[in-house]
């Protein structure tokens, strides 16, 4: 069999160079949750986290700081994770947060409609 295709039965080879700093970066997080604070542990991973699992945060984490933040860092897509936030707990901090962050998402899609308009006078 020629090298030009990749065989999808086939394993993925994997970089050692790689593996190995997968794996360190692996034992950093396990040495970092038990011997850190978890919390900031949490919201310091919220950065480099997906979509997905900032959703997850905003809606679940134990640590009402950590669902804050994650709240901040939500975009656009995920409003609706926001609305089922505010409706759900309407007078708590992570609510009102997320109360704030749709007012946020409602400005900016004013910006920028008005932004489309300003320029399709131009143009």
């Amino acid at each position: 069999m020629s090298k030009c295709c990749e065989d999808p039965t086939e394993p993925s080879k994997i970089d050692p160079r790689e593996l190995r700093r997968e794996k360190e970066l692996y034992g950093n997080l396990l040495r970092d949750l038990f011997t850190e604070n978890p919390e900031k542990l949490m919201l310091r991973q919220l950065h480099s986290a997906n979509t997905y699992i900032r959703e997850l945060a905003a809606l679940r984490a134990w640590y009402p700081a950590v669902r804050k933040h994650a709240i901040e860092l939500l975009d656009a897509g995920s409003k609706s994770v926001c609305e089922r936030i505010a409706s759900q707990e309407p007078d708590s901090e992570v609510g009102l947060a997320a109360q704030q962050r749709l007012t946020e998402f409602a400005q900016s899609d004013q910006q920028s409609t008005l932004g489309k308009l300003i320029g399709a006078l131009k143009g």
